[in-house]
């Protein structure tokens, strides 16, 4: 993640799509910053509700990651959003995933989505995923 963030390394490509990027991470923590643009709008101009889920699904997993073990890797077995207004045109939002629990198979994490100008609460997120040793018996 470090490296994603200091750009030695490319970030995932969908952040470039969807107009966010990862801003910060430390263990059990990722903060993503963003803004939603026109193009990821509904048919009825609004912010889709994609586009909340792939914020948060993304700074929720990547604080999983952050748990992770070398040679260990993780994938998204469920996650729920649950938005709370809606989210007006390029307006600056910061999405804050935390991890509550990782085990030996599974992790969970939480997320928030807040206006950086505002502080409102836009969405929140939470997410279940599977940790897997690749190899391992």
């Amino acid at each position: 993640m470090q490296a994603m963030i200091s750009g030695e390394l490319p970030g995932p490509p969908i952040c470039a799509t969807l107009g966010f990027w990862p801003l910060s991470a430390e263990r059990g923590l990722v903060i993503f910053e963003g803004r939603a643009g026109l193009d990821v709008t509904n048919p009825m101009r609004g912010v889709h509700g994609g586009w909340y889920g792939a914020i948060l699904d993304s700074c929720m997993g990547c604080a999983v990651m952050t748990e992770l073990a070398r040679g260990e890797v993780y994938s998204t077995l469920e996650f729920k959003v649950n938005i709370t207004r809606a989210l007006p045109l390029d307006r600056l939002v910061r999405a804050i995933g935390t991890v509550q629990h990782k085990g030996r198979s599974t992790a969970v994490a939480i997320g928030e989505l807040r206006g950086l100008e505002d502080d409102r609460l836009y969405a929140t997120g939470s997410t279940t995923c599977i940790t897997l040793r690749p190899g391992s018996d």
